[in-house]
């Protein structure tokens, strides 16, 4: 879908976009897929393949993960506008790590993987950033594990 110039403004404020280059930004703009998703809709579900992600544009999710032997999923995060989600299985092509579903309309750019590969190759700088997001991602489940084990992971 073509829209205009402001394709890649709609990226500026997303904090794994705000230090790549305009001609980046651009390019996810103009080649990712605008989607709308009414509350209570999935955006993903855990145990699916995952080739896509999810720029948050509008709109709040739950981010929730189901262990084995659990009846009830763990809360993980509620995400909004300018945050990312799917980033962890369309960069290792493996299943979803948890489903993430809509708390009210939500707003999003899908970005598939072969779109995300071309742009990391072309811009490193988003690369770098990418590395940055799934570090603290991978900090806050560390301190989730941490409370909900009572023990410390270092």
């Amino acid at each position: 879908m073509v829209m205009t110039d402001q394709n890649g403004l709609m990226l500026d404020p997303v904090g794994l976009f705000r230090s790549a280059s305009p001609e980046a930004r651009r390019t996810l703009g103009e080649r990712g897929r605008p989607r709308v998703f009414a509350a209570g809709d999935e955006l993903m579900r855990q145990g699916e393949q995952g080739d896509a992600m999810h720029v948050i544009l509008s709109g709040r999710v739950r981010v929730e993960r189901t262990r084995p032997g659990e009846t009830a999923p763990r809360l993980l995060a509620e995400l909004g506008a300018n945050d990312v989600v799917g980033e962890i299985g369309v960069l290792d092509g493996g299943p979803r790590t948890a489903t993430v579903t809509a708390l009210e309309e939500t707003r999003t750019l899908e970005l598939h993987r072969t779109l995300l590969a071309v742009v990391l190759i072309q811009h490193p700088d988003v690369a770098s950033e990418l590395l940055k997001t799934l570090s603290q991602r991978l900090r806050t489940t560390d301190e989730i594990l941490d409370t909900l084990t009572g023990g410390g992971t270092g």
